[in-house]
């Protein structure tokens, strides 16, 4: 029975949307295989300015590598993290490097002209394609069985209130940059905080349990053991709605503590409440798609919680001879890599809701940054540090590319999920198809 005959059969016994999902998959109905797939993930967390090559970079290539100071955080996960280095920006157009450096890094595209002035170079306006972020989340929302209640979700930490193609790295399509959430109290209210959702959640109950009945006398006694198990899982989730607001999701809701202003020094506490409600989502597969950036392009957080009062884009812009500048550099991207690693921990701990392994075990945690080095604003070598199982690469290996074209591994990402994209942004740089050797 194909996939449309076992769907027009559903329908014609009366059967809504929403119940195709726990119905299309009963071995009766003979699509078993494709909703046992893992749900797959991806996390892009975005940090600026640039790295310290002599500080961030492994010497070896393959598997017996170092991980130098900026990395040390993620040696718990070694085995399963993958290193690009000499993969490249190779959009040009206009804006600074700063400006392409995020706008581009994404999307793989140029800015469009406009009237923001940056830097030496021609003032720019903003991306003129869709970010692959939101690429992968419009195929997965395009399926029943990949679909989820937002599709992505853009987090933030301490990105300026201010929009201009320094801030903002997702794009909805051409000239249409996404806003992250950067306060995590707002990002609770969307997740958890809308009692609306709870009516229409409440009502989509209701329609299962009656569209599963209805499929009951038409299957075989094994499958309605499942069945069964689906019933049982639907009264219980009316329960929960029905005894705590706090419980209507399902899983233990993050606590955040009260007062967390959006202040410099609170930086270190913003990022772990993010981290912690993304991974909530991702328990309630409330998205499968989500991104995490720090600041902003040119970004001046000072990180006074590691003794550094300087902005780090200031101290980026030191020479190479200036050790302490080099020292401070190093500790940040430290930091930051700790906060990959805080991440990559929660989902490790986190079991997924079928019991088959962790949630880091289906995501991929993209770690990158719209410079390679911060003092010369190249954008060769961007550093693309991935962490986890969520694409089916090849993990726990140092590679190095000869100034590939990042357009190349966007459409490895796609191609991770199963959406075989041809090329994605630049069309110029996309002839040699996705990257090589990641699988």
């Amino acid at each position: 029975m194909s996939e449309y005959s076992r769907r027009d059969f559903l329908r014609k016994l009366g059967v809504g949307a929403a119940s195709m999902p726990f119905l299309t998959g009963l071995p009766t109905l003979a699509l078993a295989e494709s909703l046992a797939k893992p749900k797959q993930r991806l996390v892009i967390l975005f940090s600026p300015d640039g790295i310290i090559p002599n500080t961030f970079w492994p010497d070896a290539i393959g598997t017996d590598f170092v991980l130098k100071e900026s990395l040390k955080p993620l040696e718990p996960f070694k085995t399963k993290t993958l290193i690009l280095k000499g993969v490249s920006d190779r959009v040009r157009g206009d804006g600074d490097n700063h400006m392409r450096g995020i706008g581009c890094l994404l999307t793989g595209t140029e800015l469009f002209p406009g009237n923001v002035q940056g830097g030496s170079d021609t003032p720019a306006g903003w991306s003129s394609g869709l970010s692959i972020d939101q690429e992968i989340r419009n195929y997965l929302q395009k399926s029943l069985l990949t679909r989820t209640r937002f599709g992505s979700l853009e987090f933030g930490v301490m990105v300026p209130d201010h929009a201009d193609p320094w801030t903002r790295m997702v794009y909805a399509g051409p000239n249409k940059p996404v806003a992250p959430i950067d306060d995590p109290y707002q990002m609770f209210g969307k997740l958890y905080g809308q009692m609306k959702d709870q009516e229409i959640l409440k009502s989509v109950l209701d329609d299962l349990q009656t569209d599963l009945a209805k499929v009951k006398g038409q299957i075989s006694k094994e499958d309605r053991q499942l069945l069964d198990e689906h019933m049982s899982l639907v009264r219980e989730m009316e329960t929960e709605i029905q005894s705590s607001r706090k419980k209507d999701v399902g899983h233990k809701v993050p606590a955040l503590d009260p007062g967390v202003r959006q202040d410099n020094d609170n930086i270190p506490k913003i990022s772990k409440l993010q981290i912690d409600l993304m991974v909530s989502a991702f328990l309630a597969d409330s998205a499968r798609i989500a991104t995490l950036q720090y600041t902003n392009s040119v970004g001046q957080a000072r990180f006074t919680w590691l003794g550094i009062k300087e902005g780090q884009h200031d101290l980026s812009h030191e020479p190479d001879t200036n050790a302490e500048a080099q020292e401070k550099l190093t500790k940040i991207n430290h930091w930051y890599c700790e906060q990959v690693a805080y991440l990559a921990k929660r989902l490790t701990e986190t079991k997924e809701p079928d019991g088959n392994g962790t949630l880091l075990d289906n995501t991929t945690i993209v770690w990158t940054n719209e410079l390679g080095k911060g003092n010369n604003h190249t954008l060769e070598d961007i550093p693309f540090v991935l962490v986890g199982g969520g694409l089916g690469f090849k993990m726990g290996r140092s590679l190095k590319y000869d100034r590939v074209a990042h357009n190349r591994l966007l459409m490895a990402m796609a191609h991770g999920f199963g959406h075989k994209i041809t090329a994605f942004g630049n069309r110029d740089f996309c002839g040699a198809g996705i990257l090589p050797n990641l699988t």
